[in-house]
C-alpha cells in the first residue's frame, strides 16, 4: 500500500463526497463484439420433465449464426437459426449436449448440460432485467416489450441475460371467480408472455404474500393457488414474492421462524402444482436470516438486504456485507443483494444516469459476480450506452458469476479500505477481486498463498481480457476493482 499524506487523503475524500466529476475509468472493459463465433454462459440449465422447456443458447459472433446440437434429450428440439432450444423433457437425468455455433469466420463448440428433475431450476444465478429501478409504478406492456427487444439487440441475451421481469403495479382487481386481473397498462398478459418467449427469453411477474403489494395493489393472500395457476396459464417463468403487507398479518419482530416461512411455503406448493416451471424469488429483506432457510422452503433466490440505490454508500454497504452468507448459496438457491444500479435509472417516470462513477460500476459488477449473485439489470435498456453494455456483457466476467460450481466468494483479508475476495471455479481456477474502497488510488498487495495457492500461476485480467504478469502489488483506482483469474501453470 502506498503511504499517503492524511491531508491529501481527507481532501480526496471530501471531493468524492461532494460529487466530483466522474473521471474516465482506469480500465475500459474490453469489447465483447468479436466477429468470430463464441459460446457464452450459462452452460447448464434445468427443468421439470413434462413442463415447458425454453433455453436460448448464449452465443455471439458476426451474423448470421448457425447452431447445431448433438445428444439433445428426448422431448427437446433446436431451432438451428435462432439457437432456441424448446419442448418438454421426457425424463429425469443429466445430459451433456454438444453445441456448435458457426458463421463465415469459423466455428465454436462447447457442452451444454441439461438437467431434468424436480427442483432443478436456477442452477446458476438468474440473469436478466427487472422493471423497478427504471420505471417503478409506471411500467407497462410497451416498456416490457422494449426491454425484451433491447436484450436481444444489445447482445445481452447473447451473454445469458434471459429474464424480463415485471415488478410492482401491474394488478387491478379480482373477478368473481377470484382470478386476478391486470390493469389497463397490461391489456393481454398471454400475448406479452408469447412475445418474450418468441425471442427465446423468459418472463417474470410480481406479487406479495400479503393482501396488498408494496404499492397498494392486489397481493396473493388467501389466493395463492389461484394466482400460481393464473401466472402459469399466462406463461410466466419467474415470481418475485415481496413481503410488504404481510407485516399487517404477522409481526416479524416476535414471529417464530416457522411463522416467517409459512406464507412462502404456501406459494411454493402452489407453484409446484402449476403447469409451468416458475423460478421463485423471495423478497423479505433478509429478515430471520432468510439465507439459512430459503432453500429449505423451495426458494431459488432470497433477498439478503433492504433496497439498493445508485450511490456509493448504498451499493458498497450492501455488497461488502455479504461475506457471512456465502455458505448458504449454491446451485438452485442464491443470495440476492438486489438489482444492478447501472445505466439510466430513476424508479419512474423520470430517469437519470446512475450516480455511481464508472470505477464504482466496475466494483459493483465485479463484487456481484464474485458473490454469485443474480444479475438483474435495473436500467432502461432502450438507453443503454456502450460503457454500461460493455460492463454487463464482458463474457469472462459473467462467466465468474455463472460458474457451475456455484461457490460464492470469501473475503480473506480486510486492511482498512482494501479488500480481497476469492471465488473457486469449477475448472480449478480462482477468481480474485482486489477492491479499493478509498477515494484515492492504492497499490493492493496479493500473496497467492493467502488464497490457498502455491507454485506458479497464470494471471489474467478479466476486465481487459488479457494475460498479465504476476506482481506483488496491483494499482487500483479510487472506489474501483481489479478482477483476476489465477490458474495453476502446468
Amino acid at each position: 500500500m502506498r503511504l499517503i499524506c492524511p491531508i491529501v487523503f481527507l481532501l480526496a475524500f471530501a471531493a468524492a463526497a461532494a460529487g466530483a466529476p466522474d473521471p474516465q475509468p482506469a480500465v475500459w472493459p474490453a469489447s465483447s463484439l468479436a466477429p468470430e463465433p463464441a459460446i457464452n454462459w450459462p452452460r447448464i440449465t434445468g427443468a421439470t420433465p413434462g413442463k415447458p422447456f425454453l433455453f436460448r443458447i448464449p452465443a455471439t459472433g458476426e451474423p448470421p449464426l448457425a447452431y447445431a446440437a448433438q445428444n439433445l434429450p428426448a422431448g427437446l428440439s433446436l431451432d438451428v437459426t435462432t439457437g432456441i432450444v424448446s419442448g418438454s423433457l421426457a425424463s429425469e437425468g443429466s445430459t451433456d449436449v454438444a453445441i456448435t455455433v458457426s458463421n463465415s469466420r469459423g466455428a465454436a463448440s462447447s457442452s451444454l448440460t441439461i438437467v431434468g428433475g424436480h427442483g432443478k431450476l436456477a442452477l446458476t444465478p438468474p440473469m436478466g432485467w427487472n422493471s423497478w429501478n427504471a420505471w417503478g409504478i409506471v411500467v407497462d406492456d410497451a416498456k416490457v416489450r422494449s426491454a425484451a427487444d433491447a436484450l436481444v439487440a444489445s447482445g445481452l441475451a447473447a451473454q445469458g441475460y434471459q429474464y424480463v421481469n415485471i415488478d410492482d403495479s401491474w394488478t387491478d382487481r379480482r373477478g368473481p371467480d377470484g382470478v386476478l386481473k391486470p390493469n389497463k397498462r397490461f391489456p393481454d398478459m398471454n400475448a406479452l408472455a408469447d412475445y418474450v418467449h418468441a425471442k427465446g427469453l423468459k418472463i417474470g411477474i410480481y406479487s406479495s404474500p400479503g393482501p396488498k403489494t408494496c404499492q397498494g395493489y392486489e397481493g396473493s393472500y388467501n389466493y395463492e393457488q389461484i394466482d400460481a395457476r393464473t401466472f402459469a396459464e399466462w406463461g410466466f417463468d419467474y415470481l418475485k414474492y415481496d413481503w410488504c403487507s404481510y407485516l399487517n398479518i404477522l409481526d416479524e419482530r416476535t414471529a417464530s421462524r416457522d411463522e416467517m416461512q409459512k406464507p412462502f411455503r404456501i406459494m411454493r406448493e402452489a407453484l409446484d402444482a402449476s403447469s409451468r416451471d416458475i423460478v421463485y424469488s423471495l423478497c423479505q429483506y433478509g429478515m430471520a436470516n432468510v439465507w439459512e432457510w430459503g432453500r429449505d422452503i423451495g426458494a431459488n433466490l432470497w433477498r439478503t438486504t433492504t433496497d439498493i440505490d445508485d450511490s456509493w454508500p448504498g451499493m458498497s454497504n450492501i455488497g461488502f456485507n455479504q461475506d457471512d452468507k456465502h455458505p448458504f448459496a449454491g446451485p438452485g438457491g442464491w443470495n440476492d443483494p438486489d438489482m444492478l444500479v447501472v445505466g439510466q435509472v430513476g424508479w419512474g417516470p423520470s430517469l437519470h444516469a446512475t450516480r455511481l462513477t464508472k470505477n464504482e460500476q466496475i466494483t459493483h459488477i465485479t463484487l456481484w459476480c464474485l458473490l454469485a449473485a443474480p444479475l438483474l439489470i435495473g436500467c432502461d435498456l432502450a438507453q443503454l450506452d456502450e460503457f454500461t453494455r460493455s460492463i454487463l456483457a464482458n463474457p469472462e466476467v459473467v462467466a465468474v458469476d455463472q460458474d457451475p460450481l456455484g461457490r460464492p466468494a470469501n473475503r480473506i483479508t480486510r486492511n482498512g479500505f482494501e479488500e480481497i475476495w476469492y471465488k473457486p471455479l469449477a475448472d480449478g481456477s480462482l477468481a480474485v477481486g482486489l477492491f479499493n474502497r478509498r477515494p484515492i488510488s492504492a497499490d493492493i498487495a496479493l500473496d497467492v498463498s493467502e488464497v490457498g495457492l502455491s507454485g506458479p500461476q497464470q494471471f489474467r485480467n478479466l476486465w481487459t481480457r488479457q494475460d498479465v504478469n504476476p506482481q506483488q502489488f496491483f494499482p487500483v483506482p479510487p472506489h474501483a476493482a481489479t478482477l483476476l483469474m489465477l490458474t495453476p501453470k502446468k
